[in-house]
C-alpha cells in the first residue's frame, strides 16, 4: 500500500524560504482560510502578535468570504465582518512556532522573517454518528483542515 504525497500549493526555492504544514487540525476550515489570509504578507513577529491579540478577543479576523451573517466588529479597517476563531489561531499559532524553528534551523534571520504564503485546506473527514430514536442514526463527522505556512528571509 502507498502512501499519499502530500506537498504544497506554492512552488517556492527551498534554499530560500522555510516551510511548514500542519496536517489534519481539527479546526474548522472557514476559520483557518480566513485567519491565513489576514496574516499572508505580515512579518512573522507581528503575525503572532496578531493571534496572540485574537485569541485574547482584542483584534477579530476580518471575514471575507464566509461572512453571511456574521456580525460587524469594531477596530477592522476596510471591512466590517468579523470572528474571533480562538481555537483556529492557536492551531495556527503552533504551525507558526514552527515555521520559524525550521528558519532558524536552516540560519534564517528569525526577526526578518515574512509570511509569503498561508493557507489553508479542507482535510480529511472522520466520520461519526449520534444515535437517535427508533434504532436511527444522524452522521456526525468532524472537518480537518491542513494549513501550510512559508516564510522568506528578507534582506
Amino acid at each position: 500500500m502507498r502512501m499519499p504525497k502530500f506537498g504544497y500549493s506554492a512552488q517556492i526555492d527551498d534554499k530560500v524560504c522555510a516551510k511548514a504544514m500542519g496536517k489534519e487540525l481539527r479546526v474548522s476550515p472557514k476559520h483557518a482560510g480566513e485567519i491565513c489570509r489576514a496574516i499572508k504578507g505580515m512579518m512573522l513577529e507581528k503575525a503572532r502578535e496578531y493571534l496572540q491579540a485574537v485569541i485574547r478577543k482584542e483584534k477579530a479576523v476580518p471575514y471575507r468570504r464566509y461572512k453571511k451573517k456574521v456580525a460587524h466588529r469594531g477596530g477592522l479597517s476596510k471591512w466590517a465582518a468579523g470572528r474571533y476563531p480562538v481555537k483556529a489561531a492557536k492551531a495556527v499559532l503552533e504551525v507558526l512556532d514552527n515555521v520559524e524553528a525550521n528558519a532558524s534551523y536552516k540560519g534564517m534571520a528569525t526577526d526578518k522573517l515574512r509570511i509569503v504564503h498561508a493557507s489553508a485546506q479542507k482535510g480529511i473527514v472522520i466520520r461519526g454518528f449520534r444515535p437517535r430514536a427508533f434504532g436511527r442514526a444522524t452522521p456526525f463527522n468532524t472537518q480537518t483542515t491542513n494549513v501550510e505556512i512559508i516564510v522568506k528571509e528578507e534582506g
